[in-house]
Formats: structure tokens, C-alpha cells, sequence
């Protein structure tokens, strides 16, 4: 399949998305075919950075034991390669989370990776779980903070969902100094206010561009089974903390513009990295 993508000049603003839907529980087929439409879409758009929700292959399916974990993971496995080829032939970077296995004896991961025109460039494993929904009951910790990575996208980290309320999760980041923080999320309307003030605010505090994917829809969750509606607001949040793209609930491709020369402009007004007191903090 030909790339639609034309080249950017250096210092153009990079445009992205956060692409947004109804994750279907369960429903592989359903959910990639989404996420082919949305790459497609994308790459007619001339985007190069596209971000899905949490857990976007299957959504929190309960799984009985061992056995159905395994089938959970290799259906993701294949879902998230032909995403990764998808990247290599639309020239896109593509995050996203999903099953993914544990260390042997451990219950899966909710990982997220992060594909470079085909190539897998991060992989983060999602340290804090969600208790409310159950989510340490189906799923093991990640064991390592958020890696930062250099793309032609400039310099890139992840985090999942609920990781978002954890300053700590988020430290090693700020040492490496990324540019672009990603989060994949399934973020319910009822707390809605609190992602959209922790999105502005770690965008804020890392001088960084946070593009976060939000799912849409409805669904029962974990091992509860809580009910819970999703509203489809997604951002992407300037290092200013100024919301430069927000989705209004519809599915599809959050789109907006990252400038990289922005952003290094303001970290070197306000120098918050080299003014840090490390010797007390």
C-alpha cells in the first residue's frame, strides 16, 4: 500500500491525532477494523503521530485463568503486528495499549507500544492498576518507569490511563527531557474534570505536548463489572497547558498540531529542568 504522506520541512508543525472509539469487549475483528479506518483516514490527512485508547484490541475482558490469558494475549499480539504494519506502509508512529504477557507465573500486562513505520521503539508496561475495577486481579504490574525514545517525531514517552495521577510515574520523563508524553486511556465521564486538569497540568509541569486518546461508548468493566460511559474527549494539550485539540464525544481522529520549536522556546524562558533543587527534591 502507498504511503499518502508528503514530506514536512524542518520547523513545520507535525500534525497528530488521538483516535477515538467505542472499544468493543472482546470483539478483535470489530476493534482493528476501527483502527485501520482511523490509520487510513490519518495518513490521507498527512499525520504522522496517532495515539489509540487502552487496551483497544479487546477492551478488559474477564478471563477464567491461564489458559483464556494466553488466547487474550495472542489475539492482541496479532491485532498490535498488524497495526505495526499498518505504521511501516501508511509512515505513521502508532501507540496504543493492550494485553501483553506477564513475567512466567504472572498474569498479563497492559502494555503499551509504540510502532515507527513498522519498527517497535517502546514498550512500556503499565505500573498502576486500577483497583476499583479490578484491575490487579486480572493483570501484573509493569516493574520500570516510562522510557523516553528520539522518533522522527521528536523525542517520546507513554503512559496508561490511571498512571496519569502518579507524579512519580511520570519523573523519569522529565529527566529525559520528552517532548511528547502519550497516554492511552479508557477514562470514564465521571471523573471526566480530573483527566482533562491532569492532562493541562502534566503538559505544564513536564513543558511538554500530551496527546491522549480517550475511548467513546458504554461498557461493563472488570471483574466488577462497574457500568461505566466513556465521553470521547480526547486532547492534545500545549506545554503552555492550552488544550489545542478536544473531542466532543463522536468517534474518529482528534486532530491536531505539534511545534517542537514552541516548545523548546519555552524551556529555555523557563529553565524548570536546570532550576530544579535536586539536592532537596
Amino acid at each position: 500500500m502507498p504511503s499518502t504522506q508528503a514530506a514536512r520541512y524542518p520547523g513545520a508543525p507535525m500534525r497528530v491525532a488521538a483516535l477515538q472509539f467505542d472499544v468493543r469487549r472482546g470483539d478483535v475483528p470489530a476493534n482493528l477494523a476501527a483502527v485501520e479506518q482511523g490509520l487510513l483516514q490519518a495518513a490521507e490527512r498527512e499525520v504522522e503521530l496517532v495515539v489509540l485508547p487502552e487496551m483497544w484490541p479487546t477492551s478488559f475482558v474477564v478471563s477464567d485463568g491461564e489458559s483464556e490469558d494466553a488466547d487474550w494475549v495472542r489475539a492482541s499480539e496479532e491485532a498490535v503486528l498488524r497495526v505495526a504494519a499498518l505504521s511501516r506502509e501508511l509512515e505513521l508512529v502508532v501507540a496504543g495499549s493492550a494485553f501483553a504477557p506477564g513475567r512466567p507465573g504472572q498474569r498479563p500486562r497492559n502494555r503499551m507500544s509504540v510502532h515507527e513505520h513498522g519498527e517497535l521503539v517502546l514498550a512500556y508496561d503499565k505500573l498502576q492498576l486500577f483497583s476499583p475495577t479490578a484491575e490487579d486481579e486480572g493483570f501484573s504490574g509493569g516493574e520500570a518507569l516510562p522510557p523516553t525514545v528520539a522518533t522522527r517525531c521528536g523525542k517520546l514517552a507513554g503512559v496508561v490511563c490511571y498512571d496519569l495521577r502518579f507524579g512519580a510515574c511520570l519523573r523519569a520523563p522529565f529527566l529525559a527531557e520528552a517532548e511528547l508524553l502519550l497516554v492511552s486511556a479508557q477514562w470514564p465521564d465521571t471523573r471526566a474534570s480530573h483527566w482533562r486538569a491532569l492532562v493541562c497540568g502534566r503538559a505544564v509541569e513536564h513543558q511538554a505536548f500530551v496527546l491522549a486518546a480517550n475511548r467513546t461508548g458504554t461498557d461493563l468493566v472488570g471483574r466488577r463489572k462497574l457500568e461505566l460511559s466513556f465521553p470521547g474527549n480526547s486532547l492534545l494539550v500545549g506545554p503552555d497547558g492550552v488544550v489545542r485539540a478536544e473531542g466532543q464525544g463522536e468517534a474518529g481522529l482528534v486532530l491536531g498540531e505539534v511545534e517542537l520549536d514552541e516548545l523548546r522556546r519555552l524551556r529555555r524562558a523557563v529553565p524548570v529542568r536546570r532550576d530544579e533543587r535536586r539536592d532537596v527534591l
